[in-house]
């Protein structure tokens, strides 16, 4: 399996397949926030974050036990520590405790900020440098996101913004890394080692925090934490590395753009947060963005 960011093109079908599991990554990723704060009405922040750790690797050890994966080699474990302190983590433990004084419309800043960030942190760490056109449509998507964002907010920020920001830089840290780790195993082995590598950590966090922060179950708060552990976890960064493979760190980054709209419109219908009238212009601008960088030279 070879990324679009070595030195070997990707074949026009493998290009497709690559946009088409990248683009399930993202949906499965705008599900995140609404499903934490589903999920915090049952637990508190750092149960919730130590659990669906332990759940999501349960997962993964469940599948690569069948499949009888071995170890992978030594030269990647450093590799997969990155991935496990970014987007296993640290991600999920910043935006958890942003959400609880952020709503999920403002915490979508974040991936607002994400592409561009990935795209910046995928450059130093590959050595590939995209061309001018995709770094200008990169930009000018992450002003709309951003201005949208912002604009839907009341053009303020919160107390969680310093978590929510602290959560961009580790999680294109682990985006990054995993990409790159897709070019020499499948996603799922990256995710999956890498939520082994954090189950003690996380079978502790989660004894701790179950002790302290009380549980009150709910059909909601159940729903919220089986997505983010099974969807968002292990599903969505399964297909988003595997697509990050075949077409590339930068170009993949850039189908995030659609990731906070599509976060709104979740907000919307699952947590009734209103929706600005910005929002159809703004989501036509995303696209045209997000257009003009998957045909950019990289």
């Amino acid at each position: 399996m070879t990324a679009q960011d070595s030195a070997t093109p990707a074949s026009p079908i493998a290009v497709s397949s690559g946009i088409l599991l990248a683009v399930l990554g993202v949906v499965a990723f705008s599900l995140t926030f609404p499903s934490t704060v589903w999920g915090l009405e049952s637990f508190g922040p750092w149960s919730l974050v130590s659990v669906r750790s332990v759940l999501a690797a349960v997962v993964a050890g469940t599948f690569l036990l069948a499949m009888r994966v071995p170890l992978p080699e030594r030269r990647h474990w450093a590799g997969l520590a990155t991935v496990a302190a970014g987007v296993v983590v640290g991600f999920p433990l910043l935006t958890t405790l942003a959400l609880q004084t952020s709503t999920s419309s403002h915490a979508a800043v974040v991936v607002g900020l994400l592409p561009l960030t990935t795209a910046a942190f995928a450059a130093l760490r590959t050595g590939r440098r995209p061309s001018r056109t995709f770094w200008a449509a990169a930009l000018a998507g992450a002003a709309v996101v951003i201005a949208f964002t912002v604009q839907q907010s009341g053009g303020t920020l919160h107390a969680g913004d310093l978590y929510l920001f602290g959560a961009l830089l580790v999680c294109a840290a682990g985006y990054t890394e995993g990409g790159r780790l897709a070019q020499w195993m499948p996603g799922w082995h990256v995710i999956g080692w890498a939520l082994i590598l954090c189950l003690p950590l996380a079978l502790a966090g989660s004894a701790v925090a179950l002790a302290y922060e009380p549980v009150r179950l709910s059909a909601h708060g159940v729903v919220g934490l089986v997505w983010v552990a099974a969807g968002s976890t292990f599903f969505g960064l399964y297909v988003w590395y595997r697509g990050m493979a075949e077409i590339g760190i930068s170009k993949a980054s850039q189908l995030q753009l659609a990731q906070p709209l599509l976060t709104l419109v979740w907000s919307v219908l699952l947590l009734g947060e209103a929706l600005s009238p910005a929002a159809p212009p703004a989501a036509v601008a995303v696209l045209v963005c997000i257009a003009v960088t998957q045909r950019a030279r990289t």
